[in-house]
C-alpha cells in the first residue's frame, strides 16, 4: 500500500503478510490446547508461539517511519490526522460490532464505552486494538525519536536501556513483567527503536544473506528455548514469573531489524505472481490482523470437526495456510470499502529535507 508520501515498498508489504500469517497461525492452533503443547520441531516456534509477528509489525513500523521521514521536517498533527484516518475506521468498527456482541449478552452499553474510552492510554481495544493503542503512544514519540536518530544512534540506545532498566525493576517489584513488556510502550519501545537503528545501518546488512540465515536460525533457537520455558502461556502462572520477558522484546527487535534491513536491501523484489500475491496479503494485513478473531477459532473448529482431526498441532499448522486464505477476501473487502474511502482524506504532511 502507497503511504501519504506517494512511496510503495513491496519488499515490506511483504513483511507485513508474514507477520499476519503468524498471528493468524497461533490463534488457529488454539484449537484442542495446541498452543499449550510440548515445543515443536525447531524452527516451528516461531508459529505456536505465533504472537511475536506483532514484534515484527512493531519494528516493521520503526523501520518504515525512518525510512518515509529520515531528514525531513513534518507537520507533526497532519502526520497523526493521517494516521488516524489509516487506522482508526476499522479499528472504530471492530469496537462496534464487539461492542454490540458484548451488549447482546448484557453488558451495559455505557461500562463499555467507558472501558474503550481507555483504550486511549491502556491496551483494552478488542480482537488486537491493544496493539494500536502502542502505535499511538509511538507515534506520540517519533518526532523525538528521529531527532535523537539524527544527532547520535547513541542516543536512541538511552531508550532502549532505559526500557530494560525499568522492565527489570518493575519485574523485582511485582515478579512478573510479561504483561507491561508484551502489551505496552514500556516492552514495544525497543521494537521500534530498532526498527529506526535498522534504517540507518541498512548498508550493514545489504547482501549479507549468510548473516541473515545465521541470525535466524539463532533466533529460532531461541524461540524454541522459550518456548520449553513455557512461552507466552504455559508458565507455572499467567502472568509468566519468567524473567525472560525483561529482555524478550529487545531480542526480538534486534532480530527483526536486522532481518528487514537485509530483506528491503538486497533484492530487488519481483513483480512475479507470488510477489504480487504476498504483497497483497500485506496491504490487507492492518484488516485481516483485526478481523481475524472473528473468524480464526471457528475455521479451526469447522475444520476439526468436518475436515480432519486437529488434535495434532502440527496438523494445525498444517492447515493454518489453508484457513489463512479464507481471511484474504475479507481483508480486501474491508480495505476496499471501510479503510481505502478514508484515505482520500489524508494530507501532506513532509515539509521539507533537513539541511
Amino acid at each position: 500500500m502507497k503511504s501519504s508520501t506517494g512511496k510503495y515498498y513491496v519488499g515490506l508489504d511483504h513483511i507485513r503478510g508474514i507477520a499476519a500469517f503468524m498471528v493468524f497461525t497461533w490463534h488457529f492452533v488454539h484449537i484442542n490446547n495446541g498452543h499449550l503443547a510440548a515445543p515443536p520441531y525447531f524452527p516451528l516456534s516461531l508459529l505456536t508461539e505465533g504472537h511475536t509477528g506483532v514484534a515484527l509489525f512493531m519494528t516493521l513500523s520503526g523501520y518504515l517511519f525512518a525510512k518515509l521521514l529520515a531528514g525531513k521536517n513534518i507537520k507533526f498533527r497532519y502526520f497523526i490526522w493521517n494516521r488516524f484516518l489509516r487506522l482508526a475506521p476499522l479499528l472504530f468498527l471492530v469496537v462496534f460490532i464487539v461492542g454490540v456482541q458484548l451488549i447482546l449478552a448484557g453488558l451495559d452499553p455505557l461500562s463499555y464505552a467507558k472501558f474503550m474510552f481507555l483504550g486511549v492510554i491502556k491496551p483494552v481495544l478488542p480482537n488486537g486494538g491493544w496493539s494500536i493503542t502502542v502505535e499511538f503512544h509511538f507515534y506520540l514519540i517519533l518526532p523525538l525519536l528521529l531527532f535523537m536518530s539524527r544527532k547520535s544512534s547513541g542516543l536512541l540506545m538511552l531508550f532502549v536501556v532505559g526500557a530494560i532498566l525499568l522492565r527489570l525493576f518493575l519485574y523485582v517489584q511485582d515478579g512478573s513483567v510479561q504483561n507491561l513488556a508484551y502489551l505496552t510502550i514500556i516492552g514495544r519501545i525497543d521494537q521500534f527503536v530498532f526498527g529506526i537503528l535498522a534504517y540507518q545501518y541498512r548498508d550493514f546488512f545489504k547482501g549479507r544473506h549468510l548473516l541473515a540465515l545465521a541470525i535466524f536460525l539463532g533466533f529460532s533457537a531461541f524461540f524454541w528455548y522459550f518456548d520449553s520455558l513455557g512461552g507466552f502461556y504455559k508458565s507455572s502462572s499467567y502472568p509468566s514469573p519468567s524473567s525472560v520477558w525483561i529482555y524478550m522484546t529487545t531480542v526480538e527487535g534486534i532480530v527483526y531489524a536486522s532481518l528487514i534491513a537485509w530483506y528491503d536491501n538486497s533484492f530487488n523484489h519481483s513483480s512475479g505472481r507470488f510477489s504480487r500475491f504476498l504483497a497483497l496479503v500485506g496491504t490487507y494485513s492492518y484488516s485481516i490482523y483485526l478481523l481475524h478473531f472473528f473468524f480464526v477459532f471457528e475455521l479451526a473448529k469447522f475444520i476439526d470437526a468436518h475436515v480432519i482431526s486437529l488434535s495434532n498441532y502440527y496438523l494445525s499448522m498444517l492447515f493454518a495456510p489453508l484457513a489463512f486464505l479464507v481471511m484474504i477476501p475479507f481483508g480486501w473487502a474491508s480495505y476496499r470499502f471501510v479503510e481505502s474511502p478514508f484515505l482520500k482524506f489524508r494530507t501532506w504532511y513532509i515539509l521539507a529535507d533537513k539541511s
